[in-house]
């Protein structure tokens, strides 16, 4: 891969050529295919089952308790284990559930709308598995369901990656573990809570296009776009950061039953989104069924993958975990790439993950990127290099796609996540290179980028970026704004000379090229716990060029216990952070 950029682009947009799309119903009627060499393969089937990892459920499946609670049992500390599960139901009523959410789990309802599948009961995340402690609670989600919750306050006590879709919740949502021990951000989307979000101790988190009946309180960061009943902006005092909307965003696409017929709805794109999608029953989109879809299951390899996108398929992840040996390549326009369960891609050999054409409206959603043992280069991009193409009317989005280098064991990568097509959302990404777990070490899990963006007009809403070993984000493409960051430097720095960044002591969390011409960004967070050399000092959490167009509200910094300490929050500007205890520091507007 070439160096970024370090002189100003020109850029010069093209519009995408048209062309026809394939016809895929002709593709199911006929066994095989022609190769560019003429000669015939058997063609990739579309449909079928859902996998022995998927349990689908209605209100007169015999004891539905007993097998939630039964994969809850193996889930609940299973935090690098390779089991797999989706709990899908079917639009009803369902009396009396607690539906406890462990690692790797996915919940949803099947309807077409939230309200169409409804429990008396709840969907809960605790921390009993790690003493009231919900700092670890990653990798689940709830989504597409209605709650009327027991006690009239339903609890979801996560970290990162584990989304909030489409829920609507009959009460309150608490966002804390029972005890109030630390929960470490999360996020909610599409999702009306009736009553109060109660955070307590949840240290920062994101709210997207969604309702809530009031807000409790704050810790550190609270970003709201588009949420009717969120706070009044006043950062930092309470540390809310509020945007009246979201200024596109594009709700993630799902599984859905019509009538016996399991389809995929991708909703439309929205411009300055307020409130749920659904408030006036089925949203704005299209329906893609099932058939159109390779159903992929354990043991599927990267080139029938590759196959059935070449045929005009569309990708269905059914929970498992993927070793794929060639890159997964996307260059039909629209094609959806939908993972079930935290469906999990291994890239063997270091080769990338997943490539994505310059092409429009390719959507990326639930999936976990797992780097292996062998270096990559990078494990998604989004757009070859020096893509140009205009995607603005029908943009390629990435949600829920999560990023681990180690902790599952080793594992490398140069740069995660490269973003090279102009316009592209990235809606809620987790990607970490692990600080506990097996495989992880300064060098063992080495990876030196996290998110590098050289396309135009790049929207990121909700961006979870920790751990690199250099910069976690770096952005090179002009006019790019990012709704609510969060970020920890990495903790295993031996000292130093480790990060020392030429004059500078240490990589910014969030560095803006000097290139750039216009940036902004709101609701913004960078923190340090540096336990192995607690002298460490970081000059700054945040880089950018002091130009007229480059913006940043509601900044902060934070030293974790006092291991490591702040000098500024961005470029030399704001105070430092001194002494052991966790108050940030910040600013509110930058220049």
């Amino acid at each position: 891969m070439h160096a970024p950029p370090t002189a100003p682009r020109t850029r010069h947009r093209t519009r995408a050529l048209g062309f026809a799309a394939l016809a895929v119903a002709m593709l199911m009627s006929v066994p095989t295919a022609q190769t560019a060499f003429g000669e015939e393969v058997q063609a990739v089937p579309g449909g079928g089952d859902l996998g022995p990892n998927v349990h689908v459920f209605d209100p007169s499946t015999p004891d539905i308790q007993g097998k939630v609670d039964e994969i809850f049992k193996k889930q609940e500390s299973a935090q690098f284990g390779s089991d797999r599960y989706a709990l899908m139901f079917k639009p009803g009523t369902y009396d009396d559930i607690n539906a406890q959410i462990g690692f790797y789990t996915q919940i949803a309802g099947l309807g077409l709308n939230p309200n169409d599948t409804t429990f008396n009961g709840d969907v809960t995340v605790d921390a009993g598995w790690f003493d009231g402690n919900a700092t670890q609670n990653f990798w689940r989600s709830a989504e597409n369901l209605t709650l009327n919750p027991v006690s009239g306050t339903n609890r979801w006590a996560v970290s990162q990656a584990a989304p909030f879709r489409r829920m609507h919740v009959k009460g309150g949502l608490n966002l804390a573990p029972d005890g109030y021990g630390w929960a470490s951000g999360g996020y909610i989307a599409d999702s009306k809570i009736d009553g109060e979000v109660g955070p307590y101790s949840q240290q920062q988190w994101y709210t997207r296009d969604s309702s809530v009946g009031g807000w409790g309180n704050g810790v550190w960061n609270m970003t709201f776009s588009g949420v009717e009943g969120a706070p009044a902006n006043s950062f930092p005092e309470p540390p809310y950061t509020t945007l009246d909307t979201t200024p596109i965003s594009r709700e993630k696409p799902f599984l859905y039953l019509d009538g016996d017929d399991y389809k995929v709805f991708v909703p439309e794109k929205r411009e300055n989104a307020r409130g749920v999608s659904w408030a006036n029953g089925t949203p704005a989109g299209e329906s893609i069924p099932l058939d159109q879809f390779y159903v992929v299951k354990e043991g599927a390899d990267a080139a029938t993958i590759n196959a059935a996108v070449e045929q005009g398929l569309h990708l269905l992840f059914t929970p498992g975990v993927y070793h794929v040996d060639e890159t997964i390549n996307i260059n039909r326009a629209d094609t959806v790439a939908l993972g079930l369960g935290l469906a999990t891609i291994i890239p063997d050999n270091g080769v990338t993950a997943i490539k994505v054409g310059d092409v429009s409206g390719v959507k990326l959603a639930g999936l976990l990127v797992d780097a292996g043992p062998v270096n990559s280069e990078t494990l998604i991009e989004v757009g070859p290099e020096n893509a140009s193409a205009d995607h603005s009317a029908n943009p390629t989005s990435l949600q829920d796609v999560f990023v681990r280098i180690g902790g599952a064991g080793p594992g490398k990568a140069t740069t995660s996540i490269v973003v090279n097509s102009d316009d592209t959302i990235i809606d809620h990404t987790w990607v970490w290179r692990a600080d506990h777990g097996e495989g992880w070490g300064w060098e063992t899990n080495r990876a030196d980028y996290g998110v590098r963006v050289n396309g135009d007009d790049v929207l990121a809403t909700g961006l979870f970026v920790e751990h690199f070993n250099k910069y976690d984000v770096e952005w090179y493409g002009e006019r790019g704004r990012t709704i609510f960051f969060q970020n920890e430097k990495a903790y295993d720095a031996p000292n130093q000379e480790a990060i020392q960044n030429g004059d500078t002591k240490g990589y910014a969390a969030y560095r803006v090229d000097d290139s750039v011409e216009q940036h902004e960004g709101w609701g913004m967070g960078s923190y340090c716990y540096y336990n192995v050399d607690p002298t460490i000092i970081q000059g700054h959490g945040f880089k950018a060029p002091v130009k007229p167009g480059v913006k940043f509200h509601s900044l902060l910094v934070v030293s974790l216990g006092g291991n490591g300490q702040y000098e500024h929050v961005i470029n030399d500007v704001g105070s430092p952070t001194s002494g052991p205890d966790t108050i940030p520091s910040q600013v509110v507007n930058f220049p």
